[in-house]
């Protein structure tokens, strides 16, 4: 018996277009600033017009950072989620802690690590998944200036390369 594949109706397409990562925010200074080691999904708490702020997406994770308290909860500071436009008393605060939901076992295992001298948790991005907000966490170790330099020197140095390789292509292909 021959099988329908590859045809997806109408409903099966805005199905998997709903189930898609839709990035909100990212801290791209993040990458710059840390030697990303391991990466978590974590699921947020929110109130709901912070979530209706999301999806008009808007949000900043430039100046944000994650903290673990005694209680064992992890918490993600300084994420601004700007007040929703068509909001009214109930509204939220921008830069509010708001609490990440991860497996106590995960939360251990960050906590244990990142109590060593130059670690942290960052967060790296903020998106949502199956229309749930997610936050991608890091555990990171703080670059020096030095190797901040040399990271940039690298990349610039493999982007000449492959310019190079590509030039080469072109004319071999002539």
């Amino acid at each position: 018996m021959a099988k329908k594949t590859d045809k997806l109706t109408a409903a099966q397409k805005a199905k998997a277009a709903s189930d898609a990562k839709q990035v909100i925010a990212r801290n791209k200074r993040a990458r710059h600033d840390y030697l990303i080691e391991d990466t978590y999904e974590a699921g947020l708490a929110l109130t709901g017009t912070e979530v209706k702020a999301l999806r008009m997406g808007r949000a900043s994770l430039i100046d944000a950072w994650v903290e673990i308290d005694r209680d064992g909860e992890a918490w993600l500071q300084g994420a601004n989620i700007p007040v929703y436009a068509m909001g009214t008393w109930t509204n939220h605060a921008p830069t509010r802690k708001r609490k990440l939901l991860l497996h106590r076992e995960e939360i251990r295992k960050l906590a244990q690590k990142s109590a060593a001298k130059g670690y942290t948790i960052v967060p790296l991005e903020l998106y949502f998944l199956r229309g749930r907000a997610k936050v991608e966490i890091a555990l990171a170790q703080g670059k020096q200036e030095w190797d901040k330099r040399e990271t940039l020197k690298r990349r610039e140095a493999d982007r000449e390369a492959e310019r190079a390789m590509a030039a080469a292509r072109r004319r071999a292909r002539r």
